[in-house]
């Protein structure tokens, strides 16, 4: 049974932990002043650190079509793919602190720091949280024809058949395939990983018979779900899925502490003025507590979560040090 996380911030994470949380509290005492009265004189730009289509840029597309009205500006989505997040991300650290440069990023935001020897942010230090938008749980998959109905049988089958086990993620440092290692590591199993460079290739390779276990996010996974063509051993997220209510949590099935998500975050440069991350957080909520953009974000495979600068800040704090213990206790070496 997965235990809590052994990793301990080292004096540098916790003064640095410290200070981000000292700074974030301070976000929302002021009341609007003129800064946040005048903004925006200009469009408003949101880079997203991935490709078109994915993820976080279908929760980007859908909050930003909804905030240019809220904020009374245009609002215009950036995608700036590359390096596992870390081009974008670096671009928007290093952006004017005005308001006018945005991040809504996943939990590669997190997790790089322990998979990367050197990214170009401080998680820390250079950004001011708006929002915790929402978050979507990963997936156990495996062949039907493989007559494996649960985790328990798998992990009997891996035990019974060492080694002979592969399973596809969308790529190293994902938070699927750290799922699955986070899998064998509770479980004391042995199976190969093999990564694919995206969810749509990963899900192809165990539809194709490839591999024979998989395990990717819920969005691009649940019609093959649905239509019988995968079994879901289980979800990675704190709750049941609404629509797939017999497919366990892990947390369910006795891991108390296994719970890989990925949650995607609203951020703006640190030192963004007070009154205008203040303002974003208030209408980005509001956007997501309206019952048919939370429909549509649901039907999309994400859980609204609508918490404001203090949820993503707790995120931040909590996962950097939990997925760089995950990644080292994988063997995974920074790149």
């Amino acid at each position: 049974m997965l235990k809590k996380s052994s990793a301990v911030l080292s004096r540098r994470d916790m003064l640095r932990a410290t200070a981000f949380t000292l700074g974030a509290a301070a976000i929302g005492l002021r009341p609007g002043s003129a800064s946040a009265a005048n903004y925006p004189t200009r469009a408003v730009k949101i880079i997203v650190p991935f490709a078109p289509a994915g993820p976080t840029d279908i929760m980007a597309r859908i909050v930003s079509a909804h905030l240019g009205d809220a904020i009374g500006g245009s609002v215009i989505v950036d995608n700036r793919a590359g390096a596992g997040g870390n081009i974008g991300i670096g671009i928007a650290s290093h952006a004017e602190p005005d308001g006018y440069t945005l991040l809504i990023t996943s939990s590669a935001y997190v997790v790089n720091p322990g998979l990367y020897a050197k990214i170009p942010y401080d998680p820390y230090k250079d950004f001011a949280p708006i929002a915790e938008l929402g978050t979507s749980p990963n997936v156990i998959l495996v062949d039907p024809t493989m007559g494996i109905n649960s985790i328990p049988e798998l992990i009997a089958r891996a035990k019974a058949e060492p080694n002979l086990l592969n399973y596809a993620s969308p790529g190293i440092g994902t938070t699927p395939h750290l799922s699955g290692e986070l899998l064998k590591i509770v479980s004391g199993i042995q199976m190969t990983h093999v990564p694919f460079p995206g969810a749509g290739p990963a899900i192809q390779a165990i539809l194709s018979g490839t591999v024979q276990v998989c395990s990717a996010a819920l969005p691009p996974a649940h019609p093959h779900i649905e239509s019988g063509a995968l079994k879901a051993l289980a979800v990675t997220g704190a709750r049941r899925w609404f629509d797939l209510p017999n497919v366990p949590t892990m947390v369910d099935l006795g891991y108390k502490d296994f719970i890989a998500d990925t949650f995607q975050g609203f951020l703006a440069p640190a030192k963004t003025p007070p009154e205008i991350v203040q303002l974003l957080a208030a209408k980005a909520i509001e956007i997501l507590k309206d019952p048919k953009i939370a429909d549509q974000l649901r039907n999309n495979g994400f859980e609204v979560l609508a918490n404001g600068p203090d949820g993503v800040q707790k995120r931040i704090v909590d996962e950097v040090p939990k997925w760089r213990d995950i990644v080292a206790k994988a063997g995974i070496k920074p790149v």
